[in-house]
């Protein structure tokens, strides 16, 4: 076998003639940044997603029984009034003329007019957004704020097999608060704290403005119980392994103080399973405030969509479809440039291992 030294290695510089520029390709190599070139992947992934999600909110109410026609007419109408209405709202032209006329108004920000209330499908949605985004916001604040300290404390508690009650404890505890759904921790919430002891009022933020903050602390404390338990118990997990590496051992061996231990050696590798799973939580969370809101009667796009079915308002599905799949997208997508950042293996490919 013949050997090479490093002077007679293949390379792109001994195939390139003296004094050549260097090709694209190598120059890209030596400029581009890895999370440069995973973002705009990412973006892409993000720009198929936007597209799919078209597609199956127009797909989805073809779905949907009865005829919007007829709930707009009237129970009196004539048949010259009901083909009126339908040509009208264009519901008397081919399916396929109908996607391709639907596709190019989403492509310029244009999601239709509600058949309902005559109303820009936009600003139906800007309405109802606020409320949807406080209560989403606030349940994920609150639940970072209460989950990851819970359950880091609970793993440094429970090290090493320590406190093995405790550790059942409070197993259980939150084994049990996260399998409740949560259109029951709701009700339990009102009844108890609201309808029984008095302390936070029944109504919803958008009729009892003079309450203020005070009318969400039941509608994000139900959309949040499950979810802290759920980060508590993984971060305790993820806390209870961190603390039997090596580098942690011998920082108390070194008998560094605690704070610095646990915060400058332990978070940083918490940090990638804690937003992984907080940005599938928070997607999931975006789809729990629907129930949440019908429970609160809170005016957010999940009560805007639950009243646009039963009204067979298409646009206003569609709309409130995609915006809702858009913001979990989106929110997915902060969350992959975020761990990117943090941790380059997660950026994948070669350059997770350079």
């Amino acid at each position: 076998m013949t050997e090479y030294t490093s002077a007679q290695l293949p390379s792109t510089q001994a195939t390139r003639p003296p004094g050549a520029a260097p090709r694209l390709t190598e120059r890209l190599a030596r400029t581009k940044s890895p999370w440069l070139s995973f973002a705009i992947r990412r973006v892409g992934s993000l720009a198929a997603t936007f597209l799919a999600l078209v597609v199956a909110s127009f797909l989805i109410v073809q779905l949907i029984p009865g005829d919007p026609v007829y709930a707009i007419a009237g129970a009196n109408a004539d048949l010259a009034d009901i083909e009126r209405i339908r040509h009208q709202l264009g519901l008397d032209l081919p399916l396929g003329e109908r996607f391709v006329s639907f596709v190019g108004h989403v492509l310029t920000g244009d999601l239709g007019t509600s058949f309902q209330y005559g109303q820009p499908v936009g600003t139906i949605i800007m309405s109802r957004l606020p409320f949807t985004a406080t209560i989403a916001t606030a349940g994920i604040i609150t639940v970072l704020i209460i989950g990851v300290p819970l359950g880091i404390v609970m793993g440094i508690l429970t090290r090493g097999s320590r406190r093995s009650w405790l550790d059942a404890a409070f197993g259980v505890i939150t084994g049990f608060v996260d399998s409740v759904p949560g259109y029951i921790t709701a009700s339990f919430l009102v009844v108890m704290l609201a309808l029984g002891v008095g302390v936070f009022p029944v109504l919803p933020p958008a009729y009892a403005p003079r309450l203020g903050a005070a009318s969400f602390v039941l509608p994000v404390a139900a959309l949040a119980l499950g979810p802290i338990c759920t980060i508590s118990r993984v971060v305790r997990r993820e806390t209870a392994v961190v603390l039997e590496n090596d580098y942690m051992r011998t920082a108390r061996g070194w008998r560094l103080p605690a704070a610095k231990q646990y915060i400058k050696w332990a978070l940083p590798n918490l940090l990638t399973t804690t937003l992984t799973l907080s940005g599938l939580i928070l997607t999931g969370m975006i789809g729990g405030a629907i129930i949440i809101e019908s429970v609160f009667a809170i005016p957010g796009l999940g009560t805007g969509i639950i009243k646009a079915i039963l009204d067979r308002d298409y646009p206003v599905i569609q709309g409130m479809v995609i915006v809702i799949g858009l913001i979990a997208a989106v929110i997915n997508l902060l969350v992959d440039l975020i761990l990117g950042l943090i941790d380059r293996r997660n950026l994948g490919g070669s350059h997770a291992l350079s």
